[in-house]
């Protein structure tokens, strides 16, 4: 098992269609548990997580109460790797709607395609919508479980 460099950590992030599962705390303290879709803002110079929730679904509910969350992104595959960041959610509850469309069409790009980027960024870069950063407070990344 070997720890992952920060530039590890960015490429493992994005390689193909890893999902996240965020945790976030529910208001009697016990943890929720969702895969969600993500992709990272590389414009900061603290790299940060970026997805969408509708602000009636339960994270964006929890996350509203309490900030804190815990993010866990794993490759299933031999030699195994994770990546873990605990954080503080940043949302934005009215975004902007063209900033909002920018960020749902990277993430459906990078989970839809390039060809179905568009429409799925559309559908999701409404009225209602919440746009979440996570600001990391730890991260821990490990790569080659096996071997």
């Amino acid at each position: 098992m070997k720890e992952m460099s920060k530039e590890e950590i960015q490429t493992f992030l994005l390689s193909g269609t890893l999902t996240g599962k965020i945790s976030t705390v529910r208001k009697d303290g016990r943890p929720h548990v969702v895969p969600i879709w993500f992709i990272l803002d590389k414009d900061d110079s603290n790299i940060k997580v970026v997805f969408t929730t509708g602000q009636d679904s339960s994270k964006a509910k929890h996350m509203l109460r309490d900030p804190r969350v815990s993010l866990c992104v794993d490759d299933q595959t031999p030699p195994f790797s994770f990546v873990v960041i605990d954080g503080i959610a940043e949302i934005i509850k009215e975004p902007d709607l063209r900033e909002l469309l920018k960020w749902a069409t990277k993430i459906a790009g990078r989970y839809m395609g390039q060809d179905n980027a568009e429409a799925y960024g559309k559908r999701n870069a409404v009225k209602g919508e919440f746009l979440v950063r996570i600001r990391p407070t730890k991260v821990i990344a490990q790569k080659d479980m096996v071997g």
